[in-house]
């Protein structure tokens, strides 16, 4: 398997991008509509607050789950039992937000949802029928006006060369939502594993945009859509002195949304986030 990246703006992008997801829970689109500038600024941004101690002022709320994670608190993975080698900060537009970097990085959540609801259309569109009558309300209805859907931006520092043993900068792992949609990060990393086993990289060519499956839609669409594992891997050479900044949007439902005849989306998520021990 070898992930493609489909232009979005080709006649057929559409169809060819579901057809990604359903085959491999991965898509990866070029010349999409979200602006490369924003990003390139977003991660200058963000790179400098994680380098900063004002980060330390937004500790994050165990009740609100907002604000900055620092990497002693850093999650480990679902199987695993050592923990990430990163450090993030959890956007929602009611939490908290430096004012100094708030315009910015709203203004891409926006944009970046907008696309998102695109992007499930396409999904919806390109369903098989069977599939499709699943799906208790139009997907992108799932996701308007969520609360919950979720913007972390992830620092993955320089490699030290005392990491603990076994600890990578994601350890494999299934994301919980709808959809992720993910700009292709600063630095290469990210891998999808195949179904048969392997481990492939997912191509990261600067101004890409990765959408991968989480496992709420995974559960929406009785399996057709896979919730694929995924990792960072850690840097080898001269690229183990770079940072790496990440802008993962998750795309969650609002919570009374019905997933399944089991679930429905706070349901499921309350459940994820028990066996990874978050709440």
């Amino acid at each position: 398997m070898k992930l493609e990246t489909i232009d979005y703006r080709a006649p057929d992008s559409a169809e060819r991008f579901v057809k990604s997801l359903h085959e491999t829970g991965f898509g990866v689109l070029s010349n999409h509509p979200i602006k490369q500038a924003l990003v390139e600024t977003i991660y200058q941004e963000w790179y400098a607050f994680f380098n900063s101690e004002e980060k330390q002022a937004y500790l994050f709320k165990p009740e609100t789950q907002d604000g900055f994670f620092p990497a002693s608190v850093s999650e480990t993975a679902k199987g695993n039992s050592v923990k990430d080698i990163k450090e993030y900060f959890h956007v929602y537009p009611w939490g908290r937000i430096p004012d100094s970097l708030r315009d910015n990085i709203l203004e891409y959540y926006q944009q970046a949802n907008h696309f998102a609801a695109e992007l499930l259309g396409w999904i919806e569109q390109y369903s098989p029928a069977d599939v499709a009558e699943k799906y208790s309300i139009q997907l992108s209805e799932m996701i308007s006006n969520s609360q919950k859907t979720l913007l972390r931006i992830l620092h993955y520092p320089p490699m030290q060369g005392d990491e603990e043993l076994g600890a990578i900068r994601a350890a494999a792992h299934e994301d919980i939502n709808l959809i992720t949609v993910l700009p292709a990060a600063n630095e290469p990393g990210l891998q999808v594993k195949n179904k048969q086993g392997e481990w492939v990289d997912v191509p990261s060519d600067f101004g890409n945009i990765i959408i991968n499956i989480g496992d709420m839609l995974q559960e929406a669409s009785g399996g057709y859509f896979p919730s694929t594992s995924h990792r960072v891997i850690n840097p080898q050479g001269a690229d183990k002195t770079k940072s790496r900044i990440s802008l993962p949007l998750f795309l969650h439902p609002n919570p009374e949304v019905v997933l399944s005849e089991r679930h429905t989306a706070d349901s499921y998520l309350m459940e994820r986030l028990r066996e990874l021990g978050v709440i």
